[in-house]
């Protein structure tokens, strides 16, 4: 039988947790809870979101932000709806909105998907405002535009950048079948990365109680019930502790090493099918992986300008944690599933709660200044995947044709939808562009200004220019419900500080559907 954590909990606990009722917002909410828990949800219901321009894109954002419960938006657009509005964009109500402001129009449509959200429709524009009232974009927790007027972009953009802890930014761009979308942040701190990679068991370092345990045990006198239903951690760990005996104290080394290794683990079955030898010998690679602080990390702790934040605290007692012996990070309290009974999972379960505890107020004794408990109680338990992002200006990608030559010859097609969409900002912003759209000679020639003497005679340049030429203002309802969804999803990362958000230009082409990632 296979036991997990959640499995170790008593009778009246158990008991207890199947009488209580969850409450409306937990069943609103159950699957998404899933996914950031109750503090990703807070975070989400304390942010305050400005969205600019009411366009199919930008109302299809929203959409995703409202339905997880944002706790306030509010849409800047001062324009009026047009035929064309009333027909790409569902948060439109048809020719009944024409003539009518776009803001508002859809603030009410979106308000009916979550009345919990607060939401606010404004009808100024966003020149004015710019021009008038800066600060009123610092009371944002985030900011998105879609299509905006590159020279109000940049603007905003270098608005927002001046500032070290600024709102984050992210600028949306599509014509037609094409789009890119960047996430603007000087660093952004994150705890719950939540990792792929699980923490480390420290079978080749283990804690005196786990390693005491493990040689305590008497395999010749167990009964079979029992010999079968041993965690494979206390298998490895004496193993491994029978091992290094005879062989100077070191794991096994060359591919027959490790091979005797799980040789030695396959003899001590009584029958061939013991499943919690066979999860041991799966695992065996812990006996030979060495516990160590992983380089991310290390390349935080050499980082000598660690921001003078709460987590920047945090970082620095890791740091001088890790470099004590036996040069680890604290341990994780969590253990994975694993073939066992109840009674042994829920006794190694113990042992490594209390080494976990004793660790977390070692870790605590190391910190420059007192931070709340539930603050440093998830930092540690998240420790192996906490992550400090440092991002870049919006445009700065531009501004580098080294990069974006070797991007070009690297991420070709990523690389060139970018120059187009940046070259029909270009256009747009012209003094002298003609009525109608951008021809494919002037996307060419604002490209150039980019990466002067480059060769553009690439397909993926012809397909990036003839799709922007066919369409260069079209806001599709089909490009606008795809970056709806990708958007909001790294909206929501900023916003909660979980998961890892694009750090750099998420570029889209729906014509071949595919996305890519050009990084900062």
């Amino acid at each position: 039988m296979s036991f997990n954590e959640s499995q170790s909990q008593d009778i009246e606990g158990a008991t207890t947790a199947i009488q209580s009722q969850p409450d409306s917002k937990t069943r609103r909410y159950d699957r998404q809870l899933r996914l950031w828990a109750a503090t990703g949800q807070s975070a989400l219901e304390s942010a305050r979101v400005l969205v600019i321009g009411a366009s199919a894109t930008a109302t299809s954002i929203l959409k995703n932000l409202v339905l997880p419960g944002i706790g306030h938006f509010t849409l800047l657009d001062h324009a009026t709806v047009s035929p064309a509005d009333a027909g790409n964009n569902f948060f439109l109500q048809g020719t009944t909105s024409i003539g009518r402001n776009r803001a508002e129009e859809a603030v009410r449509l979106l308000s009916e998907l979550n009345d919990n959200v607060d939401a606010c429709a404004d009808t100024r524009n966003i020149a004015d405002v710019l021009a008038s009232d800066p600060s009123y974009f610092l009371g944002f927790s985030l900011i998105i535009t879609h299509n905006l007027s590159p020279v109000l972009l940049t603007r905003l953009a270098d608005l927002l950048w001046e500032n070290p802890s600024s709102t984050p930014l992210i600028p949306v761009r599509s014509a037609g079948f094409l789009a890119d979308f960047f996430v603007q942040f000087h660093t952004h701190e994150i705890i719950e990365s939540h990792s792929e990679t699980s923490p480390s068991l420290r079978i080749d370092k283990p804690f005196p109680a786990l390693l005491q345990a493990a040689r305590a045990l008497d395999f010749d006198t167990m009964d079979s019930t029992d010999h079968g239903h041993i965690p494979y951690v206390y298998l490895l760990v004496r193993t491994l502790d029978d091992w290094k005996a005879t062989h100077n104290g070191l794991p096994p080394q060359t591919h027959a090493d490790k091979q005797n290794f799980k040789s030695i683990l396959a003899a001590q079955k009584r029958t061939p099918d013991q499943e919690n030898f066979e999860e041991a010998i799966a695992q065996a690679y812990r006996a030979w992986t060495p516990t160590v602080v992983r380089p991310h990390l290390v390349e935080l702790f050499n980082d000598v300008t660690l921001p003078s934040t709460p987590f920047g605290h945090l970082l620095a007692a890791l740091r001088s944690f890790s470099e004590r012996p036996p040069h680890v990070l604290p341990l994780s309290a969590t253990l994975p599933d694993m073939k066992s009974d109840t009674e042994s999972y829920v006794r190694l379960q113990n042992l490594y709660r209390a080494q976990a505890a004793e660790e977390r107020e070692q870790f605590r004794a190391l910190l420059p200044v007192p931070l709340e408990n539930e603050l440093v109680e998830l930092f540690v338990k998240n420790a192996h995947g906490v992550q400090l992002l440092r991002g870049a200006r919006y445009g700065a990608l531009d501004t580098a044709p080294a990069k974006l030559i070797m991007y070009l010859d690297n991420l070709t097609r990523e690389t060139a939808t970018h120059l187009a969409l940046s070259a029909l900002d270009a256009w747009r912003s012209s003094p002298s562009r003609q009525n109608g759209g951008p021809t494919d000679s002037e996307l060419r020639e604002h490209v150039l200004t980019l990466i002067p003497g480059t060769e553009l005679g690439k397909k993926e340049f012809s397909d990036a220019f003839g799709e922007i030429v066919r369409a260069p203002a079209a806001d599709l309802p089909n490009v606008a419900a795809f970056l709806g969804g990708m958007v909001a999803q790294e909206s929501i990362k900023m916003i909660t500080k979980q998961y890892i958000p694009i750090n750099g230009y998420c570029v889209v082409d729906l014509v071949d559907t595919w996305t890519g990632v050009l990084e900062s």
